[in-house]
């Protein structure tokens, strides 16, 4: 499947405008695109700065909750993150609302060796347990992320026939099946990045140690089990287990979290390789989580986990 196509077409000379009008003392910095991802486009802005604009309408509701909301979540975190540092509203043609964002300089865990990794399971699960404190009552709602995994049976059965030539369908038909029925999150709704992979964490340049953790659109409320997905996701099995003591120290996840886990890591395994034709870091992400949800049942049945 292909990037959806930008419904507005973004241009530095379009991103300028909008600076112009709207914080000139910005509008003098060098300029230049950085990237185009499904939903945001992203402007480098001078050397400490990024302008991000969402590309389709989709995108336009994630991106006021990141302005709404991600400024009183990353005063608490230690972690960096891009809390807007100013906000834009539509104008010159441009139908949205867009922010300017810290620029982080680093690389995406997607493209760490595998066997660098694990420097970042401390960072990270520590990251996860300071994100993950009760929401509001007005807290975004997702309804695919956070939610009790019988609600997403169904489209995880439809998303695992949709992927051509997959190994062993059945035995990952049988991993859901058998998670799914793990009793659901029984605490309240807890703030939620929604979408942490790979390619939303950030390493330091040299490939250890955390820089930053990035977007923020998928913000919800809900089962941190979602979230806790990442341990598969990025990490090997030293990585992983240091990643599950470090948050199962913090003593705020229930005895069944890590099974509401390893099944929400194989429903984003199974949609990443579904829906990345056109990206191939996303289509080996999804497969690297698909091959560790099935070593961590491997290991259980052989006596090593």
């Amino acid at each position: 499947m292909d990037i959806p196509e930008a419904e507005v077409d973004i241009t530095p000379g379009l991103v300028r405008l909008l600076l112009a009008d709207q914080h000139p003392d910005l509008a003098g910095l060098p300029l230049s695109p950085a990237v185009h991802g499904w939903d945001n486009a992203l402007l480098r802005l001078g050397d400490a700065l990024a302008v991000r604009l969402p590309r389709r309408e989709r995108a336009a509701g994630l991106a006021l909750n990141e302005q709404s909301r991600l400024g009183e979540i990353a005063a608490r975190l230690d972690t960096p993150v891009p809390a807007p540092v100013r906000v834009g509203v539509p104008g010159r043609g441009y139908p949205w609302h867009w922010a300017v964002v810290p620029w982080f300089e680093g690389r995406l865990a997607a493209e760490v060796p595998a066997a660098d990794r694990d420097a970042l399971a401390g960072p990270l699960a520590d990251f996860a347990v300071g994100l993950h404190a009760p929401a509001p009552a007005d807290a975004p709602v997702n309804p695919f992320r956070g939610v009790p995994l019988a609600e997403r049976s169904a489209g995880f059965r439809l998303r695992l026939e949709s992927v051509p030539g997959l190994a062993h369908r059945d035995r990952l038909a049988g991993v859901w099946e058998g998670a799914a029925a793990a009793p659901p999150w029984p605490g309240p709704p807890l703030w939620l990045h929604g979408d942490l992979h790979p390619a939303n964490i950030l390493a330091r340049p040299d490939g250890h140690g955390l820089a930053a953790v990035l977007d923020f659109g998928d913000l919800t409320s809900g089962d941190p089990a979602t979230d806790l997905a990442v341990a598969w996701m990025l990490f090997g099995p030293a990585g992983r287990s240091a990643f599950r003591a470090r948050v199962d120290a913090a003593g705020a996840v229930d005895p069944h979290v890590w099974t509401r886990a390893r099944a929400w890591a194989l429903l984003f395994g199974v949609l990443l390789s579904a829906h990345s034709d056109d990206s191939p870091l996303l289509a080996g992400i999804g497969a690297r989580t698909l091959d560790q949800v099935l070593l961590d049942g491997d290991a259980r049945e052989t006596g090593r986990g």
